[in-house]
């Protein structure tokens, strides 16, 4: 198993697939980095280096008491970069995993950087305030602590079953979100709420300056569309923005030989 040890002692369990250009995998909540597994071994048989790895608090890293925030997470990716040595990368993000890649550029600049892609993901604002009028309102996120705080087991079953992939997983599609999901923190998952939700990053988005693409489904019932993937869009100048129509939230599961071919073709179309 391999780990990288952060300034904080944090140990971050990675997966390092294949050769080639490096791309990078950022995980949602509650999950880890099992979750990308499908696109991970997709484009490591096509010719790229994919790195997976486990937000600190969720599956096989460290469950610290702090640092359950997108600052700490971002430094963490970066830990991860560096630490590997890695430049020319494509950062892909999925849900909460798209806060985390977002806040990376934001704190860390592109250097390393080559591509970003967002997938599902949560930037730039998802809680409704005076300046996101079409946000999703605080009392959808409070019930979803009040739910961690009551049976998270239960809300992780209701969660797969219902509105993560809007009923179109399998059986064992949703026992693995509640495997992921049971291995992550009590403590890291429930703060890591208010990171997905409340974290602004509006500023983050207006440093991105490499070519990025942005992936979304239009019946998406945990990030919505015009709170997620279009509002990205049309923050980050000349994103390409792929629709896909009809899709849940979870598309790395329910679409995933679409997603590998969209994300094999934007890899491939990259020259340095």
């Amino acid at each position: 198993m391999s780990f990288v040890t952060t300034s904080d002692g944090t140990q971050i369990f990675y997966k390092d697939w294949g050769a080639g250009r490096p791309v990078v995998l950022s995980h949602g909540w509650p999950l880890n980095s099992d979750s990308w597994e499908a696109q991970q071994l997709f484009l490591a048989d096509n010719g790229y280096r994919v790195i997976a790895h486990d937000r600190r608090g969720h599956g096989r890293s460290t469950q610290t008491w702090h640092g359950n925030e997108m600052d700490t997470y971002a430094d963490d990716l970066a830990s991860l970069i560096d630490a590997l040595d890695l430049s020319e990368v494509t950062l892909v993000g999925f849900s909460t995993g798209g806060g985390e890649i977002t806040r990376y550029i934001g704190r860390h600049g592109t250097s390393r950087v080559a591509q970003a892609v967002l997938v599902s993901a949560v930037p730039p604002l998802m809680v409704l305030r005076d300046d996101n009028p079409g946000g999703v309102p605080i009392e959808v996120f409070d019930g979803i602590r009040a739910g961690s705080l009551a049976d998270r087991s239960q809300l992780y079953r209701d969660l797969a079953a219902g509105p993560f992939f809007n009923g179109a997983a399998s059986e064992g599609i949703q026992r693995a979100f509640w495997l992921q999901s049971m291995a992550a923190g009590h403590r890291n998952a429930y703060e890591s709420i208010a990171a997905f939700s409340a974290t602004d990053f509006r500023d983050d988005l207006a440093t991105f300056d490499v070519p990025t693409l942005v992936i979304h489904g239009d019946a998406d019932q945990i990030v919505p569309f015009e709170v997620g993937g279009k509002a990205s869009a049309a923050l980050v100048k000349d994103a390409q923005l792929i629709v896909y129509p009809g899709a849940p939230h979870g598309i790395t599961d329910t679409h995933k030989e679409q997603l590998g071919n969209d994300l094999l073709t934007f890899l491939n179309g990259y020259s340095a």
